[in-house]
């Protein structure tokens, strides 16, 4: 049997979760020469609403490109949250922006204020999915670190590399504090 692991990114327009999503692919597919389908809900969307990225990643081809039931969820607002929790698996990772999700369906989410981050320690709250793409690195080894930093520097616009990057790293460490404190680490 295939080997499927499916992503969601959710949250705001505007937060980046489509390039975000994008990245992730192009790490899976491109750079860890893994199976890949990225799509993506933006229409309204755009304007502030919910919106949502999806990875489906394989090691065979994909006959289906839609997520049915999710590895990983990251939510980076509580409306995405409380919308899209019901698709994660039992035994899924969720991956919520504490500086925004303040009910938290599920003991042993992964709660880090991805924002935050990227305003305290970069001055620029924009990166914050670059800083939630450091932590789905350190939370699932699905797609490689390695990957994931050459498809940002990629894909983002030029002469915000080391921004981003920086901004990953950062969401790498603060994963990282949150794995060494849990039990069986």
């Amino acid at each position: 049997m295939a080997f499927r692991f499916e992503i969601r990114l959710s949250g705001s327009g505007g937060q980046g979760l489509i390039l975000a999503g994008i990245i992730l692919a192009e790490a899976a597919g491109i750079y860890d020469k893994k199976y890949v389908v990225q799509t993506q809900s933006y229409g309204p969307e755009a304007r502030g609403g919910v919106s949502k990225s999806e990875i489906v990643i394989s090691d065979e081809e994909i006959d289906y490109p839609k997520a049915i039931k999710l590895d990983l969820l990251l939510a980076m607002n509580q409306g995405s949250c409380d919308e899209y929790f019901k698709d994660l698996k039992e035994g899924g990772f969720l991956a919520i922006d504490s500086t925004f999700v303040t009910s938290i369906p599920a003991k042993g989410a992964f709660k880090i204020p991805f924002t935050a981050i990227a305003q305290k320690e970069l001055g620029k709250k924009f990166v914050a999915n670059m800083v939630a793409l450091g932590a789905i690195s350190q939370i699932t080894d699905m797609i490689s670190t390695k990957g994931i930093e050459a498809a940002i520097i990629a894909r983002v616009p030029k002469g915000t590399e080391s921004l981003n990057i920086g901004a990953f790293k950062a969401g790498i460490e603060a994963a990282r504090n949150i794995i060494k404190g849990l039990p069986n680490k």
